[in-house]
């Protein structure tokens, strides 16, 4: 089964896009290595609005969300999780529409104190929503009902969001057509992460409409390759450790072919999450708790383990 991205997406940043009845796309122009053609900003409903990641604090990105809104009223902004890219304009929307912020329950606070040097640098440690969703939450306006889908991975506080009556979801930076999710600890979580996905498979959901891209069409089939291409790396990795014990670095460049340099960073944190995940289910060893400067080997086979 072999992954496929399709990366064919042309924003026209600024602009409203109608992407579905009711729903309508303002793509931000920041662009990246991370965020693609820009962050997806998404206003849902048509007299009473409801707006999904407002995006980075750009005036130009704003002022094309408020064009978009027109005379209609905001009546909420969700955000899919606490990262710059996302979250930065929440605080200015909100000042211009007195809109409330909703958005997932995070452990970063805990993990700044515990850790400060290793949280994600796109987390947005000074995000604070005005109401936590949980899962299961509805979300309502005059023409549309929203539900609320806890799917953590790429981070601890990743919310995902069902368009009820529709094939819809938005799925945030969990599933992107163009490039797998980052999953960076200790905030990302691998094990989160499969978990997430498969929950997806069980819902009927097949249109994803996610933060960073084009729409994600035959959904399904295209998160079964996602989850079989995590376990092609996690494979790959416990082969690069029957050479022997091995840093980061070191698995990074074997088992990650051609890599574009600006992402050598993502792909050491996505190793260290499938070596976590490795590390719980007692298939590797390090010397420590999992880290970024730790060794790792192969765990002993344990008796009848055959």
């Amino acid at each position: 089964m072999a992954l496929v991205f399709d990366r064919d997406f042309e924003p026209l940043h600024g602009e409203a896009i109608e992407v579905a009845p009711g729903v309508r796309r303002v793509t931000a122009a920041n662009e990246g290595p991370f965020t693609f053609r820009g962050t997806n900003t998404y206003l849902i409903g048509t007299s009473d609005l409801t707006v999904l990641d407002p995006g980075p604090a750009d005036p130009k990105h704003l002022e094309a969300v408020m064009r978009a809104v027109g005379t209609a009223r905001v009546a909420k902004i969700l955000v899919s999780h606490a990262h710059h890219d996302h979250t930065a304009a929440a605080p200015l929307l909100k000042e211009r529409t007195g809109a409330p912020v909703f958005a997932g329950s995070s452990r970063r606070s805990a993990l700044l104190e515990a850790e400060p040097l290793r949280l994600d640098a796109e987390a947005d440690t000074g995000f604070a929503p005005d109401r936590i969703l949980r899962d299961g939450d509805i979300i309502e306006g005059q023409d549309y009902r929203l539900e609320a889908l806890a799917t953590p991975g790429h981070a601890s506080d990743h919310l995902t969001f069902a368009l009820a009556g529709t094939n819809i979801l938005f799925s945030g930076d969990h599933v992107m057509g163009w490039s797998t999710s980052v999953v960076a600890p200790p905030d990302g979580s691998m094990a989160d992460y499969m978990a997430s996905l498969h929950r997806l498979l069980h819902r009927p959901e097949d249109l994803y409409l996610p933060a960073h891209g084009g729409p994600v069409r035959d959904a399904h089939e295209y998160v079964r390759e996602l989850k079989a291409h995590r376990l092609e790396r996690e494979a790959a990795i416990l082969s690069a450790l029957r050479d022997g014990k091995a840093t980061i670095p070191e698995l990074v460049a074997k088992v990650y072919v051609a890599l574009d340099p600006r992402l050598g960073g993502a792909a050491g944190l996505s190793t260290l999450a499938h070596l976590e995940n490795l590390v719980v289910r007692g298939l590797v060893n390090s010397d420590g708790p999992p880290a970024l400067d730790r060794r790792y080997w192969l765990a002993a086979p344990t008796a009848g383990s055959g």
